[in-house]
């Protein structure tokens, strides 16, 4: 077999997994509830959000929040602080890509 498989989840309850972690990409499939979502913090890489499934609200610096569906795609820059949840009653799912895998990136 040529090919590699990755499943991953299809449970409804709040998910954050790694499917791949490879130097060229990251990427995570991540499943919230309304009221869930990630802490705080800074990109760590360049970050594609791919929403399959509800509307992703995230703020990002100092911007107010924004939502965006499914069918849509986001990028957001190196070193953005992010807010990312689901503040709407259906579930939110979304693939999560960054490119390069952050361990890439060097501090100034």
């Amino acid at each position: 077999m040529i090919e590699t498989v990755y499943d991953y989840s299809l449970a409804d309850d709040k998910k954050v997994e790694k499917l791949l972690d490879h130097p060229v990409a990251m990427i995570n499939h991540m499943v919230f509830p309304k009221g869930q979502g990630l802490p705080e913090h800074f990109s760590n890489s360049n970050v594609y959000m791919i929403i399959v499934r509800g509307t992703l609200t995230i703020q990002l610096d100092d911007q107010e929040p924004h939502d965006y569906s499914k069918g849509q795609m986001l990028n957001i820059p190196y070193r953005v602080k992010m807010n990312v949840g689901n503040s709407h009653d259906e579930l939110l799912e979304m693939f999560v890509i960054k490119a390069p895998t952050p361990v890439e990136y060097k501090e100034d």
